[in-house]
């Protein structure tokens, strides 16, 4: 552990990823979720040397005075910022990469009472947005960015933008996804969604419908138009 070679890089990073950004001394002062960062750095190093209890008190601590929770026993990479900080919770069995950025009220947490690895692995360049959660023992690639609200619960591969709820990929490797069907057992996060596919049918039956409807009024306008002509054909005949 040295504390003060990642509160080095921890304080670059920030002026690299935000805007807000002043000098060092400014960000190592004001910047909570730094603080929860730093705390965590000794809080896990007293969890991996058997003073559990101490971490605990101590993160619950850091948690009164950030806004932030994060379990000891949670792996973070190098240069991790937690922008605005508060009410961002990170779950024990969690790990991040390295150069993660999340935002205010992001959960990294679990889906019920498993054991085991239960939280979410982020890979290294991941962005995770505003009140966004990532649930369950689930992998978040690396370079992936994880939308503002979204309810993340299946793996995203690399270079992936996700969002909604439940969370669907809408970027990948920088192109818009519109419509994919591959094959569920190899690509986890194409899982099909009943009700989208139940959309997508509904959807073209009223399409279908439409079409038909025209057609038939067409054939009636011709009927209506072929009688018209034979009234008028009699018409003159009679005339004659």
């Amino acid at each position: 552990m040295n504390i003060f070679k990642t509160i080095g890089e921890d304080i670059l990073a920030v002026k690299e990823r935000d805007p807000a950004a002043q000098n060092s001394f400014v960000i190592w002062l004001t910047y909570p979720g730094l603080h929860a960062r730093w705390s965590h750095v000794v809080e896990h190093w007293l969890w991996t040397h058997g003073a559990k209890s101490l971490a605990r008190i101590s993160s619950q601590f850091t948690r009164f005075m950030t806004g932030v929770e994060i379990h000891p026993a949670a792996v973070i990479g190098r240069r991790f910022f937690i922008d605005h900080a508060m009410g961002v919770i990170i779950g024990e069995t969690t790990v991040i990469g390295d150069d993660v950025t999340l935002y205010q009220g992001v959960t990294l947490g679990g889906t019920g009472n498993e054991t085991g690895k239960r939280h979410p692995t982020l890979g290294n360049n991941v962005l995770v947005g505003v009140g966004a959660s990532v649930l369950g023992n689930i992998t978040i690639g690396d370079n992936s960015k994880v939308g503002g609200g979204a309810v993340v619960v299946r793996d995203v591969p690399p270079n992936c933008t996700v969002v909604g709820i439940p969370g669907k990929i809408v970027m990948r490797d920088g192109k818009r996804v519109e419509t994919e069907k591959k094959d569920a057992a190899k690509h986890r996060e194409c899982l099909p969604d009943p009700v989208t596919e139940e959309c997508e049918r509904l959807s073209e039956r009223i399409d279908e419908l439409e079409r038909e409807l025209r057609e038939d009024q067409d054939e009636h306008a011709l009927d209506r138009l072929a009688a018209r002509i034979d009234e008028l054909e009699r018409r003159l005949g009679e005339k004659a």
